[in-house]
């Protein structure tokens, strides 16, 4: 290959260091909220949201009052983001179908496809206020049927914020919070005095949700680990410099821990954008935090050919990733990991973040090499279950099971299956000795 790097973000070695110093962080919160429950989750929201109400919890009269802040335009908005939303979830729900089939005369077998029976949901909203994130968790776990949805954001301004808990209620939550970070993350999966512990915790977050999530994967499932948001345009001469700096900067203004990488085969519009870049930095009015990821991880890559581009886009397997080429549908072909995809120079990755229908909680730091995003089956368990109908099938199954078996040396589970042999079938069969 004939890569060259113009623009390189920070060693790998300095990133392991943060990556550090979040996991023992992480480490203390949880473990002060396992000890001390409700009162390490108030010490905490009032450390880092300067938020200390009599309860966390939102009553309906709470939710009924913070929507009808929400102006009539922002409702319209929100309602047609979950249309679009729901359409989709619900033709991924549609795709999952129960199986029963019957593979023997005498022996069926199936599996269900069952919710998770409680989910915490968190919604990001420090920096800035993630109404979307409520449509894709909590309305993607109600279109999967979870009975019991928890969602959980920070406070805005020392308030609920509006919007969010409109969102959150539209979406169909059971029980709404207002705390953040690791705090509810915590809460949520721990439990407390006052918070009854969920089964799975979904949503993105910043790296110390993210590494939260992690910590407590095991003890409660996770959708995946989501972490600060990661962005790749793969581009040709068939664009132009603008809106290739548009779309990474786009993506770079979510914290200052936000890698945007350029992947092209065009030293021109490689040069061209960086230019760019730095023009969009002077009137962006969230520069301040832009530039600091642009400086700190954004990236631009020469590739000679696509092939080139391919490979490098496939190894790093961005969260997001903007293919505006003479040949997308190659790509879409031939990608194998990566969160989502956005294909053309219509598309844009805020569209798929907020509005068009599929979810944007997608997976970070190379976790598209094994798992998609998030979507309605996270929610859905597929549970098999097996059924023997006639004496014959249980005898002929036996037999086979009793020889394996002792194959292992698990004389007991060998028993298992003699007995059934011994019961059902048409001749007595000495012990061990099954035979169809």
């Amino acid at each position: 290959m004939t890569i060259t790097q113009l623009k390189t973000g920070k060693p790998e070695s300095e990133r392991a260091d943060d990556d550090a110093r979040v996991r023992t962080t992480v480490e203390d919160v949880l473990s002060d909220i396992e000890t001390r429950g409700d009162a390490a989750v108030r010490n905490l929201s009032v450390k880092f949201d300067k938020y200390d109400p009599p309860t966390f919890r939102l009553s309906a009269s709470e939710i009924e009052a913070a929507m009808a802040k929400v102006s009539p335009r922002d409702m319209d908005d929100i309602r047609f983001a979950q249309t679009q939303i729901r359409r989709f979830a619900e033709a991924q729900r549609a795709s999952m179908t129960d199986v029963e089939i019957e593979t023997l005369p005498g022996v069926v077998l199936g599996h269900r496809n069952i919710p998770v029976q409680s989910v915490g949901c968190y919604v990001p909203g420090g920096k800035f206020p993630m109404v979307a994130s409520a449509h894709m968790s909590v309305l993607t776990a109600t279109v999967a049927g979870v009975p019991r949805i928890v969602a959980s954001a920070p406070p805005v301004n020392g308030a609920p914020h509006p919007a969010i808990v409109a969102a959150m209620h539209m979406g169909g939550a059971h029980e709404i919070y207002v705390l953040g970070g690791m705090q509810a993350v915590g809460a949520m999966a721990l439990g407390t005095e006052t918070i009854d512990p969920v089964d799975m915790l979904v949503g993105p977050g910043n790296a110390f949700v993210a590494e939260a999530k992690r910590q407590l994967y095991g003890r409660v499932g996770i959708d995946l680990f989501a972490g600060p948001t990661e962005t790749m345009v793969i581009a040709d001469d068939s664009v132009d410099a603008e809106l290739c700096a548009t779309d990474l900067l786009g993506q770079a203004e979510h914290g200052y821990n936000s890698p945007a990488i350029l992947l092209t085969t065009s030293r021109k519009l490689a040069e061209a954008t960086l230019t760019e870049i730095d023009r969009i930095l002077k009137i962006l009015p969230t520069a301040a935090t832009a530039a600091v990821s642009w400086n700190d991880y954004g990236e631009v890559i020469l590739c000679e050919t696509h092939d080139e581009m391919l490979a490098v886009a496939n190894d790093i397997a961005s969260e997001h990733v903007q293919v505006m080429t003479d040949r997308d549908d190659w790509y879409l072909e031939n990608m194998h990991s990566y969160g989502a995809l956005f294909l053309g120079p219509r598309t844009n990755v805020a569209n798929g973040d907020k509005v068009i229908g599929t979810n944007h909680t997608l997976p970070t730091k190379k976790a598209g090499r094994y798992t998609g995003g998030l979507w309605v089956g996270k929610f859905l368990k597929t549970h098999s279950y097996q059924r023997i109908t006639t004496d014959e099938a249980a005898a002929r199954i036996g037999a086979y099971g009793s020889r394996l078996c002792m194959l292992e040396g698990f004389v007991g589970h060998a028993e298992q299956c003699n007995i059934r042999v011994r019961r059902y079938g048409k001749q007595n069969v000495p012990y061990g000795a099954a035979a169809e």
